[in-house]
């Protein structure tokens, strides 16, 4: 089946794409002001040099983004959707002593998916398992908010997250959810070895039977507030396992 182009937008988001070899930008569609910063900022390299380059003025972009109102920079691009990742055969190549995944559930903003993609780039996460049917693929809100961090982590679009649960486990992989309602702070495990950090949405949380997957449940302690935003709670875990890692704390 032959894919069909989307656009992008941002500047992150573009020059990203651009330098990713397995991502086929199409066409970009730029401001010539625009054109001549990225152009300085990444010399001595030419990173338009194998793609379309059709200017526009900032009306004719504003229109491009259609009713999304979101801010282009200036850059909009059209790309090609990335193959979906096998996490069978990838598992064969990460030979680490600590590898640590993202599951994702019920989870469909584009906008907290995208800051949740970042920060999983950010702080060397592994890959991100999600819902292939919940996972708003060709979004310009979901690039925008990934700021470029889309080109740099597997993420692995799957009809049902607990089929990979059942393939992780095998290869020796424990699941730790994420709840409110958990007893026991994330901050008191070492995290050293192979993990599943599963998140459910804010307003629903996890489904009962993909809670029941879990090896074990933790919290983020908070104080005067009731809940966080479930990107901020994927950022905080997520450096903190990063740096529990390096041993930095």
């Amino acid at each position: 089946m032959e894919k069909s182009t989307f656009l992008i937008i941002g500047k992150h988001a573009v020059v990203e794409a651009l330098k990713n070899s397995r991502r086929k930008v199409t066409k970009i569609y730029i401001n010539e002001h625009v054109h001549k910063e990225i152009n300085r900022s990444n010399q001595p390299k030419n990173i338009f040099q194998k793609t379309k380059v059709i200017f526009k003025s900032k009306k004719e972009l504003d229109n491009l983004c259609g009713r999304d109102q979101i801010n282009h920079q200036g850059i909009v691009g059209e790309v090609l959707e990335l193959d979906n990742n096998s996490l069978k055969s990838d598992l064969e190549f990460l030979n680490k002593e600590n590898i640590n995944f993202l599951a994702l559930e019920n989870i469909s903003d584009p906008r907290n998916l995208g800051s949740i993609i970042r920060s999983a780039a950010s702080f060397n996460i592994d890959g991100i398992i999600v819902n292939e049917r919940k996972f708003p693929n060709k979004s310009k809100l979901l690039y925008k908010a990934a700021s470029g961090a889309m080109e740099h982590i597997n993420i692995y679009r799957l009809s049902n997250i607990k089929v990979a649960f059942n393939l992780l486990k095998k290869k020796g992989f424990w699941i730790s959810a994420f709840s409110s309602h958990a007893e026991k702070s994330f901050t008191t495990n070492n995290w050293k070895g192979k993990n599943i950090l599963l998140f459910g949405s804010e307003g629903k949380g996890l489904k009962k039977n993909t809670k029941e997957k879990a090896d074990f449940y933790y919290k983020i302690n908070i104080k005067n507030i009731e809940s966080l935003n479930v990107s901020n709670s994927v950022s905080i875990v997520c450096h903190f396992i990063n740096e529990k890692i390096s041993q930095k704390i």
